[in-house]
């Protein structure tokens, strides 16, 4: 019998990715009850090094350990940076283990084969850009990504001006305007989709509300 309120775990290597994916648990999995496990240390971390290091991969998978063992049911990862740590950590653990553009990326590919990026952490933006290939080959999908990092846009949502964050990524935004679809890359950077749909006539999807209707479906719901 599933759990009516089942106990989810949100993985972040910043603050700023916790609201996002908590508003989206609210309108889209209200049943639901996650909890947060912050390191605001493994972004700064990862920024300092070209490769995603080994010691900081096993701290992904660590916190990945003491999530199931605080009793989660799933474990969604919010930090677009750490993709190989995360597949680790879904290799080991006995629950739903989701990387936190996953979903985003599968509802992309569904939409067209012209699909655009816009980020604001750099040192994720080449990893992203390989998992999505490989699901598009997975999926026998013939599909080109263009990615734009907007880093700017990062640095004021860290200082708590959100409104310049918006703003940099909705100027970046009509790029993409003969996409398929426009992804906001990170959990931070769906703070911007009303902006950013305002200033492109194509869908724009965030990685918090396709990871979360991912794990409902994968944890599952009573009745």
């Amino acid at each position: 019998m599933r759990d009516a309120a089942p106990r989810i775990a949100l993985v972040h290597a910043v603050a700023v990715a916790v609201d996002p994916v908590l508003e989206a648990f609210a309108a889209l999995w209200p049943q639901a009850r996650p909890f947060n496990l912050l390191d605001d240390a493994l972004s700064p971390d990862r920024e300092a090094q070209p490769e995603l290091a080994p010691a900081l991969a096993r701290r992904i998978v660590a916190l990945g350990r003491y999530a199931r063992d605080a009793g989660a049911l799933g474990v969604l990862y919010t930090c677009s940076a750490f993709g190989p740590a995360i597949e680790a950590a879904a290799r080991e653990l006995d629950v739903p283990v989701l990387k936190p553009n996953e979903a985003m990326f599968g509802d992309a590919l569904a939409r067209g084969g012209a699909i655009a990026m816009l980020a604001t952490f750099a040192p994720a933006v080449d990893s992203m850009a390989a998992e999505f290939a490989a699901m598009a080959r997975e999926r026998g999908v013939d599909a080109r990504l263009t990615t734009h990092c907007v880093p700017e846009a990062m640095a004021a949502l860290r200082s708590g001006d959100r409104a310049t964050h918006d703003r940099l990524l909705a100027e970046a935004a009509p790029r993409f305007a003969g996409a398929d679809a426009v992804m906001l890359a990170h959990f931070s950077t769906s703070r911007a989709f009303d902006a950013v749909r305002a200033a492109v006539d194509v869908p724009v999807l965030t990685a918090p509300r396709c990871a979360v209707l991912a794990m409902r479906a994968r944890v599952g719901t009573p009745g």
